[in-house]
């Protein structure tokens, strides 16, 4: 399972989780850490200079991507300038201690050695979690597509049901939610329904969505008050950018030749018929190709050559996007299932009140709540489990 980072709500538990570690570990661990920070506050300043730099603005490609470095970096600076701090006291306060005979010196020595110890650990994890380096998808604004799985016309009222609650969550975070398509059930719901939702860290926040969704509940379509089970599915994909198309037209290889056709000195005695031979890598197969296009639309090469350029672009972009539409479509695949009821990630049980989500065995007896968008609690844990994972990962 993919789990993101930075939820402020999120890492504030995950903290107070490895607050517990002992003084040992921590010391133990400030070393590599502190390897791992050299370098920090040098780039930080690099980059600094260089967004305010006008070459470098005059690029706009790379000043959004310094721009977003320089956002990681202050963050990450200011945790590394204050963990330096934290430890420089703490070194300090040990040597009045040590050397110290007056009894109120000892007293302030002994408190500044305390606050700097029990702020240590909160902090390292605070560096820890900043040096993994975020989901470039995170930021993106964000598709979600909820269809009715098994169940019938409950499924679709419940799929209904889940709409409500993501539109009453993005309210809440003041996100844009726009329906692009639906298709109504029977007696209620959605059959499918698909909305677009832009604001801050969207998709990096709704991804943890993504799955089967089971509900237990008497339906209103129920007449002899018996418990049914339904599911429905949930995607949630990052919304697609525009392709810049990069092509090197010093690669491009040109031909012209005469246009021929019917009648006119022009056409046959003016070579204005341009053809272009460009080798290109193919995103899907993986293969360099050879495009070739020929352009005599004009009796002016310089316009043919404009036109023969044009459509190499949009050749390029349409197998991007190609490559973007198989990807989604792979990855829909992955996240949705099959959308059977025991392919599951949360539960919905109506008549105990409770939601469960199977991937952290969290469970709460909020319901009601839930329905109405107040979500944020079992993403955070989400979000912790996702943290312990990764700094496992890279063994921090």
């Amino acid at each position: 399972m993919k789990f993101c980072l930075n939820s402020t709500t999120g890492n504030s538990i995950f903290f107070r989780n490895f607050a517990k570690n002992s003084i040992t570990d921590k010391r133990m661990s400030e070393n590599s850490l502190l390897t791992r920070l050299d370098g920090i506050e040098a780039r930080f300043e690099e980059v600094s200079t260089l967004i305010t730099d006008p070459a470098v603005i005059a690029d706009m490609q790379r000043y959004v991507r310094l721009n977003k470095e320089y956002r990681e970096l202050e963050k990450l600076t200011g945790a590394t300038r204050r963990y330096r701090s934290l430890l420089d006291n703490i070194t300090e306060a040990r040597q009045i201690l040590d050397s110290e005979t007056d009894d109120e010196m000892r007293l302030m020595a002994r408190q500044q050695l305390d606050e700097a110890t029990a702020e240590l650990p909160s902090l390292e994890e605070v560096i820890k979690i900043l040096l993994i380096p975020a989901d470039p998808e995170d930021a993106k604004n964000a598709i979600v597509e909820i269809r009715g799985g098994t169940g019938g016309d409950e499924a679709a009222l419940f799929a209904g049901d889940l709409y409500k609650m993501y539109t009453r969550y993005c309210e809440s975070k003041g996100w844009q939610v726009a329906v692009t398509s639906f298709s109504e059930g029977a007696v209620g719901g959605f059959k499918e329904i698909v909305f677009a939702v832009s604001g801050d860290n969207v998709y990096g926040t709704l991804k943890y969505e993504s799955g089967v969704h089971r509900v237990q509940r008497v339906p209103a379509t129920e007449t002899q008050g018996r418990v049914h089970t339904s599911a429905a599915t949930v995607a949630v994909l990052p919304e697609a950018e525009a392709f810049d198309v990069e092509i090197n037209e010093g690669e491009i290889k040109w031909e012209t030749f005469r246009s021929g056709g019917a009648g006119g000195q022009n056409v046959n005695k003016v070579e204005s018929g341009v053809r272009l031979r460009y080798m290109w890598r193919n995103p899907v197969t993986g293969q360099t190709d050879e495009i070739l296009i020929e352009c005599t639309e004009t009796r002016d090469q310089p316009k043919n050559k404009e036109r023969a350029l044009s459509r190499l672009r949009t050749y390029i972009y349409d197998r991007e996007h190609q490559k973007y539409v198989d990807d989604i479509a792979s990855r829909r695949k992955t996240l949705v299932s099959t959308g059977d009821r025991s392919a599951k990630i949360r539960t919905y049980n109506f008549p105990q009140g409770r939601i469960t989500d199977h991937r952290i065995n969290y469970t709460v007896y909020n319901l009601q709540g839930f329905l109405d968008g107040d979500i944020q609690d079992c993403i955070d844990h989400l979000i912790i489990a996702e943290n312990a994972e990764k700094l496992k990962e890279a063994e921090l």
